[in-house]
């Protein structure tokens, strides 16, 4: 009796296991898309909108951000960042589409060591060999202009990234990429804020300078105005989903609004 029991338990769990493989193998083959983020910390996990995105995409699709703090057009490259990425588009699943979103130029800027590039020879080129090569990997490039920092002169927002939006601009339509113009879109969402209320996009908006001098001992602050933090990753996510949804062949990867 006993090693019948024993016989029949041994038997609803291959039974089980073949189920649940059979599920998963299901669920595996809803994937027919796959969203690459190649960029900087903007766009990065914890202080970018990269992840607020990937929220925006449907079953259909998977996200992959491969965004890194502190790299540029330059130096994603060189410390093999985007040979990984290229690996990844090479052992990819056959049928599965490859949509890689690129974004540089907040550290392309002069006076970073190791990461600076010229704006008008080093840093389009750049953008625009990292076009011909995911073509060539049979990914569809999506071009990103640079999104705006935060920072107001008196009542304006001062627009330093606007070079290397346009440099962005170009190259896209040099190569015919795709392109989310993320630059003129912040910073049109920026500008009318006011530097109080954007302070409060950014990571550790409670201790924005406005905020610290209502306070008699401020504690040490980590608060800038490049990085993002959930309500700023909430409103420029939305913003990139809603912009990608109008791009050709991408509108069905994310959930109706």
């Amino acid at each position: 009796m006993l090693r019948r029991r024993f016989q029949l338990l041994s038997f609803f769990l291959v039974l089980l296991s073949i189920c649940q493989g059979s599920s998963a193998q299901t669920t595996s083959s809803n994937i027919k898309n796959r969203v690459f983020f190649i960029g900087d910390s903007t766009m990065a996990t914890r202080n970018g909108y990269g992840d607020a995105v990937c929220e925006w995409l449907n079953g259909s699709a998977e996200c992959l951000n491969l965004a890194k703090n502190g790299r540029s057009s330059k130096s994603f490259r060189a410390e093999g960042l985007w040979d990984d990425v290229l690996a990844r588009l090479n052992n990819k699943p056959a049928g599965l589409a490859a949509y890689v979103l690129v974004q540089f130029g907040h550290n392309d800027q002069p006076g970073k060591p190791g990461r600076s590039t010229d704006l008008q020879t080093e840093f389009p080129y750049n953008i625009s060999r990292y076009v011909t090569e995911l073509r060539q990997a049979g990914a569809t490039p999506v071009l990103v202009t640079p999104l705006t920092r935060r920072s107001f002169k008196g009542e304006t927002l001062e627009p330093d990234l606007e070079p290397w939006a346009q440099a962005t601009r170009a190259v896209a339509q040099a190569q015919g990429a795709l392109l989310v113009d993320l630059y003129a879109q912040s910073y049109a969402a920026v500008q009318p804020l006011g530097q109080a209320q954007a302070d409060t996009l950014a990571m550790d908006a409670h201790l924005a300078p406005g905020l610290q001098a209502a306070q008699a001992a401020p504690a040490k602050s980590k608060f800038d105005r490049t990085h993002l933090g959930p309500q700023g990753a909430a409103l420029f996510g939305g913003m990139m989903a809603r912009a990608l949804q109008g791009l050709d062949g991408m509108g069905s990867l994310f959930k109706a609004d």
